[in-house]
């Protein structure tokens, strides 16, 4: 039974020995593409963090998905049925299309690994591993047991792992997510915006725009007086977007469009600002007799919002960081991530991943001789106490009031 206290000393020197392992580890997890709509490239992927779980004194199991790929979720060899629990979240898909390494290759230049995948987020899956095996080679005891999940879904917003996700999430004492940080310094994220997708249907009436204009109703002029509406639901000094990013409509130019639709991308920074995006959309009338409109979709990733719960974990994690000699910083930004499911259910903190830029880009990358040290402060936070009263019921009772 790990019975002793974690020396941040000890955990920064356990980590530098092993920092060449680590990049190793990283070239080839980034060497085998595992995008999100190709379910049978995963493979590699998953059996190699299946491995290194073991490695680490985990048991991994995978859980099937039927549209996606499977997913791997992994608990200690050795449990406790009354134990607590704390959740390490990560995904191993990514958004690059199978062939990218041919013109996109990960190379190592000094300091910099860059290529696919590099930066969102497999060295944030690397620093995890590596935090489990130092917990386990220096008998760190840790108040809850850690229980990871890595899905393969997460680039299109986790439309199957998400209810498994938020289970585990409602369970847990405290989640950390291992996407990756923000800027040259590593700020973690600590606020993230929620993420809305509609879609706007405007039905309206045929007619040849030659010989008959007049008995027509066109949706693509409909459609672009209420994009109009949209774009004035914007509210910059609070942080919401709302974003018509396609338009489609119409059948040829001599005829008076009897339909169209628009894409909606909106971001919001709380539940209420959600609450009034979908209250505006939902409201939306026909400018023009003989239209119709249809509305559909909704915010699929809340907000994650600094809630006490969450500024308790931040706080955690700053006075770890001092224990390690590093300058940390926070930020809220305005993309989703898993950490925007689990923050409804338990204590969140998100951007534990690697200290990089790019991604989604062809410029994405990480800087190697960070790793150690965010794998050091995850170590440290796993060992972390855990407040009294964290419990599930507690904790969003207190969210309830911060919200409002």
């Amino acid at each position: 039974m790990t019975t002793t206290r974690a020396d941040p000393a000890a955990v920064r020197s356990w980590m530098q020995e092993r920092a060449d392992e680590m990049a190793a580890l990283l070239i080839d997890l980034a060497g085998q593409e595992s995008p999100t709509n190709d379910p049978t490239s995963h493979h590699g992927v998953r059996d190699l963090l299946e491995t290194q779980l073991q490695e680490a004194g985990m048991r991994p199991e995978i859980v099937s998905g039927q549209d996606s790929g499977d997913h791997l979720m992994a608990r200690p060899e050795h449990t406790r049925a009354d134990s607590p629990t704390q959740l390490l979240l990560g995904h191993l898909d990514t958004v690059w299309p199978l062939g990218t390494l041919q013109t996109m290759p990960v190379e190592r230049t000094d300091d910099v690994l860059a290529g696919p995948g590099t930066f969102d987020m497999k060295s944030g899956l690397v620093q995890m591993l590596f935090s489990l095996r130092c917990l386990r080679d220096l008998g760190i005891a840790v108040p809850a047991e850690p229980v990871v999940l890595i899905n393969s879904d997460e680039e299109i917003g986790s439309p199957e792992s998400g209810q498994l996700i938020a289970e585990l999430a409602s369970v847990a004492v405290r989640a950390f997510v291992l996407e990756g940080s923000l800027g040259p310094g590593g700020d973690l994220k600590t606020a993230r915006k929620g993420v809305g997708r509609f879609r706007l249907r405007v039905k309206g009436v045929a007619a040849h725009a030659g010989l008959d204009p007049d008995s027509g109703v066109s949706a693509v002029l409909e459609i672009s007086q209420q994009i109009q509406r949209l774009f004035e639901l914007n509210d910059p000094e609070r942080g919401v977007t709302v974003n018509v990013g396609t338009v489609d409509g119409g059948l040829r130019p001599n005829v008076v469009a009897p339909e169209a639709s628009a894409e909606i991308d909106c971001r919001v920074p709380t539940h209420g600002d959600a609450h009034r995006i979908e209250e505006a959309l939902g409201a939306l009338e026909p400018i023009q007799e003989g239209i119709e409109i249809e509305v559909e979709g909704g915010f699929g990733r809340p907000p994650m919002e600094p809630t006490r719960r969450n500024r308790h974990l931040w706080h955690t994690a700053e006075k770890a960081a001092k224990e390690l000699g590093l300058d940390l910083g926070e930020a809220f930004v305005g993309g989703a991530s898993d950490g925007n499911l689990t923050s409804q259910h338990t204590a969140t903190l998100d951007g534990l991943g690697g200290v990089g830029d790019g991604a989604h880009a062809p410029h994405e990358h990480i800087r190697l001789s960070k790793m150690p040290e965010r794998a050091s402060l995850l170590t440290l936070l796993l060992a972390s106490p855990v407040p009294d009263g964290a419990g599930r019921q507690e904790s969003n009772g207190q969210d309830q009031e911060d919200r409002q």
